[in-house]
């Protein structure tokens, strides 16, 4: 990444100038799996397709059997909560360990850790031990290793395909995370109605194999290098005053810090909503995820379709996300309910995908380690002040009205920072409404003369 004057100011990571990619860096490759072609990705790829769908299924078993442990939603957002907590706690220093030490051992590492916790967890469930306590242990250690685990797998994906293939390969993980997400909950309903929760635990725990082989079978020498960070003192205040003073980093972080924090916690607002609305049990809440799962597929892979991210679509796409939660917080009725999962999915999705690989293309390969770090501790690291909130208020005042506050912060969140990418790029709103023109758009305010355009925004209108 060029780090020049001016390098701040640019937000357009697809343009031919943006941050991360030097001006001789051969253009992205279009198709929808371009990145597939590298074998390396292949492996990763197929290896988290199988954990992925383990993790699903151990997520669907951890929530409902919390929530059939105590019959509160509250409970379920305490768990939330515990297992998100060290990243807010402690994100910041995974990624300075991220930076440090190779990606693909750490990797190694935290893979084999997680799927040590998954086993735990079965043999206390399958053999009639478990209790809340239990899960609440088991979901604060899994989000130890997160810390380490996230951004180390954010970074890696650029050392296996390079900055080439970057973005497709993001939308491609998080089509795999959805593909899973289709599979996961419709296995774990099924096995916690016939057999319980246990077998999916035992499932999630064996699952890690497959991305344990993955990364033991991987040509090392094929891996683009990058150069480890020494140890020195400052590291942290060095990564977060480089996002600081670069506002296509930061905010784009403050607004998936609101989403993480208010509008993402649908394992509260899905089993509260199959629970207390709908008096329903486990395969319905398994329903409700697949379909969410099915529209972030769909958004995944338009987003893989996609040769850039503007910072416009992450705003808008937020706005929109909002907006469909009020929505479905208001449905009619069990069907309209469901039908809008499938959409809220899709637009969910599109904000990951954008944020993700808008922050990551803006990065110093350097830096990326921390400044991802801080990207997830912001996304997820929310969660811990969000979900008790979240499932307070679901518990005392209802489900409906649970979403729909999720929703309006959503909305709230991007518009203010929409006014403020406009204000740091130097543009103002502009409405028109004359037939055939564009009735709202954001156009370069006009200055004094001599104003120079240093810190603007332009492109990511």
């Amino acid at each position: 990444m060029s780090t020049g004057p001016g390098a701040h100011s640019a937000p357009a990571p697809n343009s031919d100038d943006a941050p991360g990619r030097d001006a001789g860096d051969p253009a992205p490759r279009t198709g929808m799996f371009s990145s597939l072609r590298i074998r390396n990705y292949r492996l990763f790829a197929t290896g988290q397709v199988v954990s992925n769908t383990g993790t699903w299924m151990q997520r669907i078993a951890q929530d409902w059997l919390v929530l059939s442990l105590t019959g509160s939603s509250g409970a379920v957002g305490i768990t939330t909560a515990l297992q998100f907590l060290p990243m807010l706690l402690f994100g910041l220093y995974g990624g300075v360990l991220t930076d440090r030490f190779g990606k693909r051992k750490l990797l190694l590492c935290t893979q084999s850790a997680m799927g040590l916790i998954g086993l735990a967890l079965a043999g206390l469930t399958l053999t009639g031990h478990v209790q809340v306590w239990h899960v609440y242990a088991g979901a604060f250690l899994l989000g130890l290793v997160t810390v380490v685990d996230n951004p180390a797998r954010q970074a890696f994906v650029s050392e296996m395909v390079g900055q080439r293939d970057l973005r497709n390969a993001v939308s491609l993980n998080s089509a795999n995370f959805q593909s899973a997400r289709l599979i996961g909950p419709a296995v774990a309903g099924v096995l916690i109605t016939a057999f319980g929760s246990g077998w999916a635990f035992l499932f999630n725990g064996l699952s890690f194999l497959a991305p344990l082989t993955g990364l033991l079978m991987m040509r090392t020498a094929e891996l683009h290098k990058v150069d480890r960070v020494p140890r020195s003192k400052g590291q942290l205040r060095e990564g977060l005053a480089y996002v600081r003073h670069h506002p296509e980093l930061i905010w784009p972080i403050v607004l998936v810090g609101f989403i993480g924090t208010f509008g993402f916690n649908f394992p509260i607002w899905l089993t509260a909503f199959t629970y207390k609305v709908f008096h329903a049990g486990a395969g319905t809440y398994a329903l409700f995820n697949g379909l969410m799962a099915a529209g972030s597929l769909i958004g995944a892979l338009l987003a893989a379709r996609r040769a850039g991210s503007r910072l416009r679509m992450l705003v808008g796409a937020t706005l929109v996300f909002g907006l469909l939660e009020c929505v479905a917080a208001l449905a009619p009725g069990f069907w309209v309910f469901a039908a809008l999962l499938v959409p809220i999915g899709m637009v969910g999705l599109t904000i990951n995908v954008t944020a993700n690989s808008s922050v990551q293309m803006a990065t110093d390969p350097a830096m990326r380690g921390r400044v991802m770090s801080l990207f997830m501790m912001v996304f997820m690291g929310g969660t811990p002040l969000g979900a008790p909130v979240v499932g307070w208020v679901t518990d005392t005042y209802g489900p409906q009205v649970g979403f729909l506050a999720g929703g309006a912060i959503s909305m709230a969140a991007a518009v203010l920072v929409g006014l403020a990418l406009a204000r740091s790029g130097g543009l103002r709103l502009k409405i028109d409404l004359r037939r055939g023109h564009r009735h709202v758009a954001f156009v370069p305010r006009v200055g004094p003369p001599g104003e120079t355009s240093e810190g603007k925004l332009t492109a990511a209108a």
